[in-house]
């Protein structure tokens, strides 16, 4: 009994020593949690039985391994180009097996592509990983991270960690807008519908706060009615969706002061305004400043603007991707998702409220 007991305090000293040592690493580069929708899909709903996949080529053609990875992009999305920027590799999809031992330390995506801040948004793709489901997961990964390295070390991880979540965009164009007379905009004109987004997506922040996350940067919508899809089938003349861009005109706003109404309430700067819309809006008024030839046409795609259905092997496809400043019809190519990166890590109060995240590391670095 005595020598059990001797070779279980052995085991357990010896892995808290590894799994200690590992966090160090991680600690330096800092840890990395990621919620949300398809825009920060890492690979989730690879997972799940839904039609809300990219899972198949041409997704995934400019990946390093040329193959699709679940990322609706054509290679790497804004959550990789964060990590990298901290210094650290990828967040694996939650989901993912590989996703455990040391590899926990450096965080973990939860997001999924299809959901919102709403419950009923995205029914139609059906096996989704809605936010408080994602939130669960939160919980979970903490308790899985505990049995590795303790309560009090998880703690510090998650406390210390940088958290991106991006939500808003679904709620409109996969909900109050899907189709004529949805049930959501029949229930709410526009500006009381944003209301009512903003009250529970203060639900939502608040309770990631509850659960651990210390520094989030919470991404408002892009130009809504810009995008390929709402050109092809809102928009007049090549001119963007008037009804989308005065949502998102109503809905960023309402953002920024729900994130300083939170900082106010927990007197600290936990919420980062990201600043989306005029990010996308910089390519979509002057596309050449940026080395795009159109922000208008998507990459890959069919129809008008290539903005009908989905991406696939029998889409129309540019030869050159880095021209194009959406990969398909909703979502950026990899080169525009680079350069909202570099500014949500080094752009004006304009683009990120109140602090751009360089100033976040400079400023954790000295705590």
């Amino acid at each position: 009994m005595a020598s059990c007991m001797v070779f279980a305090c052995y085991n357990i000293v010896i892995g808290i020593v590894v799994a200690l040592g590992s966090l160090t690493g991680a600690e330096a580069k800092r840890a990395f949690f990621v919620f949300g929708d398809s825009l920060v899909d890492n690979g989730n709903n690879n997972f799940l039985a839904t039609s809300a996949r990219a899972d198949s080529p041409p997704y995934g053609i400019d990946y390093p391994s040329g193959r699709p990875t679940g990322r609706f992009s054509n290679g790497y999305n804004i959550p990789d180009f964060i990590s990298q920027q901290l210094g650290a590799e990828s967040t694996l999809p939650y989901l993912s097996p590989e996703l455990n031992g040391e590899r926990l330390l450096v965080g973990a995506n939860f997001a999924s592509a299809g959901i919102g801040i709403l419950n009923d948004t995205g029914i139609q793709f059906v096996n989704i990983i809605r936010i408080y489901r994602q939130l669960e997961y939160f919980e979970e990964y903490q308790q899985r991270v505990s049995a590795l390295i303790g309560a009090e070390a998880t703690e510090r991880l998650v406390n210390g960690a940088l958290v991106l979540i991006t939500l808003g965009g679904n709620d409109f164009v996969n909900n109050y807008y899907l189709v004529p007379f949805s049930a959501r905009s029949r229930q709410y004109n526009l500006p009381d519908y944003v209301k009512y987004l903003i009250s529970e997506y203060k639900k939502i922040l608040r309770r990631l706060y509850d659960i651990g996350a210390r520094r989030v940067l919470v991404t408002g919508t892009g130009p809504l009615g810009c995008v390929p899809a709402e050109l092809a089938q809102r928009g007049r003349n090549g001119e963007c969706s008037a009804e989308l861009q005065r949502a998102a005109s109503l809905f960023n706003p309402q953002l920024v002061q729900l994130i300083s109404q939170l900082n106010s309430e927990i007197d600290s700067n936990v919420f980062i305004g990201v600043n989306t819309q005029l990010m996308h809006t910089d390519f979509v008024t002057n596309p050449q400043a940026y080395g795009f030839i159109t922000a208008k046409v998507a990459c890959c795609g069919q129809g008008p603007y290539n903005g009908l259905g989905l991406c696939t092997v029998a889409s129309n496809l540019c030869p050159n991707r880095d021209i194009y400043a959406f990969w398909d019809a909703f979502h950026p190519s990899e080169r525009a998702n680079s350069f909202i990166a570099r500014k949500i890590f080094s752009g004006t109060t304009e683009y990120m409220y109140p602090m751009n995240l360089s100033t976040i590391l400079a400023l954790d670095s000295k705590n």
